[in-house]
């Protein structure tokens, strides 16, 4: 695996792929990599002949009182990943090179739809921060295809519609949520847990799992689904941010004739702020 540090050295080596007829497929993370992160590696690799994966840990998606300054920096262990997973190129910039004029007058991509809502409401201009740098390295990288996780399944939206708004030539390809063994979706946060709360957080899992269940069996009072699965959250000692039964497209609650919805959770530990969702069909 090669490393680079700047726009240029990655974009000179990257031609010479295309020149080739090389696919190119692209996996950003802010690193601290987990299986999670290595799964979409190998998902890219399946289906392209160059994978790129970019560490960034982006200030530009980090509000006031948030962990960009404790967020995990594990280089070293994150290339011997990498290295492991045939990964063939690192982006590794640092903020200068992201951000040559700062962050105050840097320009924003804005995407005025699902920002606002969920973890958008939670976290004040965070999508801005991540459609910003998103189309940055798509815009660097330019990939054939780039690979999110449907854990962070807002994040996902909003990047499909912003790549489809901008006529953007990437493909953005979904990958499955992976898990621990009890069932907690895979996140760099997860370190943040306290040991004593560990086997208590699976709860939010459950209780959209619950929910998923129910509306399948034609339960379709929205709202006293998600104020219960609220107060099993509490009653597990967490504080839940949102549970929400919402359209799988558009993120805005769901209507009683929807037919594809997703079921989205945050919810607050001690020390970390945790999200899952659950997607189901009913045609």
């Amino acid at each position: 695996m090669q490393v680079f540090r700047t726009i240029s050295g990655l974009r000179d080596n990257l031609s010479t792929h295309r020149i080739r007829g090389q696919s190119i497929g692209f996996v950003p993370t802010m690193g601290n990599l987990h299986d999670g992160h290595l799964a979409l590696i190998k998902q890219a690799k399946e289906t392209n002949d160059i994978v790129v994966c970019s560490i960034f840990v982006n200030a530009l998606q980090f509000g006031l009182n948030e962990d960009w300054d404790k967020y995990p920096r594990t280089y070293d262990s994150d290339c011997a990943k990498l290295d492991q997973s045939d990964c063939d190129y690192l982006f590794f910039p640092d903020d200068g090179e992201m951000y040559p004029n700062g962050l105050d007058t840097q320009s924003r991509v804005i995407c005025p739809t699902m920002t606002d809502v969920l973890c958008g409401a939670s976290r004040p201009g965070h999508f801005e921060g991540v459609t910003t740098v998103v189309s940055k390295l798509f815009n660097i990288v330019q990939p054939d295809e780039a690979i999110f996780g449907i854990k962070d399944y807002q994040q996902l939206a909003v990047i499909k519609r912003m790549s489809q708004d901008l006529c953007l030539p990437v493909k953005i390809v979904a990958a499955p949520i992976h898990r621990e063994a009890d069932g907690l979706a895979m996140s760099s946060r997860n370190s943040y847990i306290k040991k004593e709360e560990r086997p208590k957080v699976k709860v939010l899992k459950e209780v959209l799992e619950l929910i998923a269940q129910q509306i399948k069996a034609g339960n379709m009072d929205f709202i006293k689904l998600e104020l219960e699965a609220k107060k099993r959250i509490q009653f597990e000692g967490f504080r839940a941010d949102y549970v929400t039964i919402s359209h799988s497209k558009t993120l805005q609650p769901a209507a009683i004739d929807d037919r594809q919805i997703t079921v989205l959770g945050a919810m607050y530990t001690e020390s970390a702020r945790l999200i899952d969702n659950i997607s189901i069909c009913l045609d």
